[in-house]
């Protein structure tokens, strides 16, 4: 079932790199329709990208929270639990602040809300040349048409198609899920204690979500053609723990994992 108008909190990841995060908030201030609240959950950075949140609050007319940890290496559960449970909307859209969101971003989200369910999106690449050129002139003027992007299709709108695909796309892969783009109803997260904290490292912390919220009789929804991202290229982080993650996540599906123990009940 839809739900008419739900509060929307939207949640954005970031490390230490604010040129990246202010093309982000760029993006999300020419949206179609606003969150009713921002979060930028930050995993350690360093001033300047308090200085630039700060600068950035003068121009949003819905709260733009700030919601910081110590950097101790790659926390990323952690600092997503901290900023779900300040969270104070009903339905939370979760991205990474190296994004470049189409305008009906948030627009898109919401019309695609259902009861029962969570909602992985996807993400259109950008070559380094794009994503150097995006970043050096501080600027947000790309499409699907731009040159220097991959993945086509995931650059396009199509509403009429997104209801068909959003439990047909790669529906029998529950671990199929992008974690930069992904929407969530609160009570849910509370319901499954939000991300494994014993995920630390790069890697599998959304699949391992996504695997305990099927398990808890929630259903995975594919948003394509909609909710259309622009991804900053960067090189890929170190995996020195995906071993170790892997085995987390196997142990999940194995065990029919619907909870975890190190969680977002810490901080609720």
């Amino acid at each position: 079932m839809v739900m008419r108008n739900p509060s929307l909190t939207l949640i954005v990841t970031t490390y230490n790199w604010p040129e990246a995060l202010e093309l982000c908030l760029k993006s999300i201030l020419q949206q179609t329709i606003m969150p009713d609240e921002i979060i930028i959950a930050d995993d350690g950075s360093t001033e300047t990208t308090k200085n630039i949140i700060t600068q950035y609050q003068q121009q949003f007319k819905v709260p733009l929270i700030h919601v910081w940890q110590e950097d101790t290496g790659f926390q990323l559960s952690k600092i997503r639990n901290k900023a779900i449970a300040k969270a104070k909307m009903e339905y939370i859209v979760q991205i990474d602040g190296d994004l470049v969101l189409e305008k009906h971003f948030i627009a898109d989200h919401l019309s695609f809300n259902r009861t029962g369910a969570f909602v992985s999106g996807t993400r259109v690449q950008m070559s380094p040349q794009l994503s150097t050129k995006l970043v050096s002139e501080n600027k947000i003027e790309v499409s699907v048409f731009s040159k220097g992007i991959t993945n086509f299709s995931n650059g396009l709108r199509i509403p009429t198609l997104r209801e068909f695909l959003a439990e047909r796309y790669k529906s029998s892969n529950i671990m199929y899920v992008r974690g930069c783009n992904m929407a969530f109803w609160k009570a849910d997260l509370v319901k499954v204690n939000g991300y494994n904290e014993a995920i630390v490292g790069w890697g599998r912390e959304d699949s391992e979500l996504a695997v305990r919220l099927s398990n808890s009789g929630i259903k995975k929804r594919i948003l394509k053609f909609g909710a259309v991202t622009f991804h900053i290229y960067h090189p890929e982080a170190q995996r020195q723990q995906l071993n170790t993650n892997d085995a987390i996540l196997k142990n999940a599906i194995a065990n029919h994992t619907k909870t975890c123990k190190f969680g977002l009940s810490q901080y609720l």
